[in-house]
């Protein structure tokens, strides 16, 4: 049995929810996605957040989010790509959890959100550009924050899934 809650961090498009829930039947663990959490907490979807608050308000409630689960019996947990913009998201999930970065390309982002239209971020002419930035600037958050980096381009995702089993098993 998994006795610590998993965090999945990564930029978008990298399979944190896709990975998550087939994770979470596995391990027989209950599964959660930060983004989900957020916007039944406030009512609203993100890019509405991001409209009315920001991304700092959104960051804000993932914080939230966070810190109210902590408490909680071990789960799976698929998380925004930006967590880690924050200090205390970092902390947090270190100190709560086993970290897995699933890294994926700026190629392979790309084609897995070309028909995202619920990306505030990615809604701009430049995608590519967008994604490229945001990789430079959290890939070295993710490698600092994670206990295990699992690249998601190649291979299925029952592969990524064993590797993250054998990591947190011990084996």
């Amino acid at each position: 049995m998994q006795s610590r809650t998993i965090y999945l961090i990564g930029p978008m498009g990298a399979g944190k929810s896709t990975i998550g829930r087939m994770l979470s039947r596995e391990l027989n663990l209950p599964f959660l996605d930060t983004d989900q959490e957020v916007e039944e907490r406030c009512g609203a979807d993100i890019p509405w957040i991001f409209d009315m608050e920001g991304e700092a308000g959104f960051r804000q409630r993932e914080t939230s989010v966070l810190e109210i689960l902590q408490g909680e019996p071990p789960q799976i947990i698929a998380t925004g790509g930006g967590i880690v913009m924050k200090e205390e998201n970092r902390r947090l999930m270190v100190s709560g959890g086993f970290v897995v970065f699933l890294q994926t390309s700026v190629a392979t982002q790309m084609l897995r959100t070309a028909k995202d239209k619920r990306r505030p971020l990615l809604q701009r002419p430049d995608r590519k550009q967008v994604l490229t930035d945001l990789y430079k600037i959290r890939e070295p958050l993710y490698r600092q924050t994670a206990d295990l980096v699992v690249c998601t381009d190649r291979g299925s995702p029952r592969q990524v899934i064993r590797e993250i089993v054998e990591a947190v098993q011990g084996g």
